[in-house]
């Protein structure tokens, strides 16, 4: 079984955003980027079946510049056997990418690639759209399911559990299919040093845009950036009573 794992260069989570002095969008120059938190999940859970002599490949596939195959050096070094890189021709260009386009770049490297499983994070933190993966599986008219917290395979049949409202839901398929991943799947490791070394070996594919003959429509355009307006100080209350008070002519209509 070959499963594909599609990856994201974000800015790091333990990172505090700040915004571009002109608002166009957040400040990426000198600024930790990191692989995508919920795409980790999605590069373990790969590996793990792999280790379990279920899959046979794991590839990993990102779209970016060429700067980005160092997210790809650590996606090996967690386990994966291979990278592709789909270059794109600017940074601006990539920024107007939507989760559409995204989608539909990686339908176009499914097809080349045929894997039996893709597993993604279910969303990004940067944009936190949570689109991609379920676009991805329209597109190619595979089953699909979301918000993973255990995944088990066998005979061709991906059972996945994934947390409702209600409870956990159950849901099986019939492979090829689309999982993303949510953060009770399982925890990342980490990549040791042997790794890390042993990926500067391992093959990453590169291709330009072109070549998958895909032209990207913009469909969303940023206005501005902005932060959030700072919240209020709280005030000290001397009293219970004082408090039901304060309740109660905030929660009364006004007459």
């Amino acid at each position: 079984m070959k499963i594909l794992v599609p990856v994201k260069k974000v800015i790091d989570h333990t990172v505090k955003i700040r915004v571009k002095t002109d608002a166009t969008g957040v400040e990426t120059q000198g600024v930790k980027m990191s692989i995508n938190p919920f795409d980790e999940i999605a590069i373990e859970e790969a590996v793990r079946l792999k280790e379990r002599s279920i899959a046979h490949e794991v590839i990993i596939v990102t779209i970016g510049l060429e700067t980005h195959q160092d997210i790809l050096r650590q996606a090996l070094a967690l386990g994966a056997d291979r990278a592709i890189l789909v270059t794109a021709e600017s940074a601006t260009m990539l920024e107007e990418f939507d989760s559409l386009d995204i989608a539909q770049i990686l339908k176009l490297i499914a097809l080349k690639e045929t894997p039996d499983l893709v597993i993604m994070g279910k969303q990004a933190i940067d944009d936190d759209c949570n689109q991609t993966g379920q676009m991805l599986a329209a597109l190619l008219g595979w089953p699909q399911a979301t918000f993973a917290s255990q995944v088990t395979i066998e005979s061709g049949i991906a059972d996945v559990a994934r947390e409702i409202d209600g409870g956990i839901e159950r849901m099986a398929f019939q492979m090829p299919g689309v999982i993303t991943t949510d953060l009770r799947l399982n925890q990342p490791r980490y990549a040791s040093l042997p790794n890390l070394m042993k990926a500067k070996q391992k093959p990453i594919g590169t291709m330009k845009m072109s070549e998958l003959n895909y032209t990207p429509r913009q469909r969303i355009v940023t206005q501005t950036v902005f932060n959030p307006p700072k919240r209020q100080s709280g005030q000290t209350l001397s009293s219970v009573s004082e408090l039901t008070q304060r309740l109660f002519e905030t929660l009364s209509p006004s007459s």
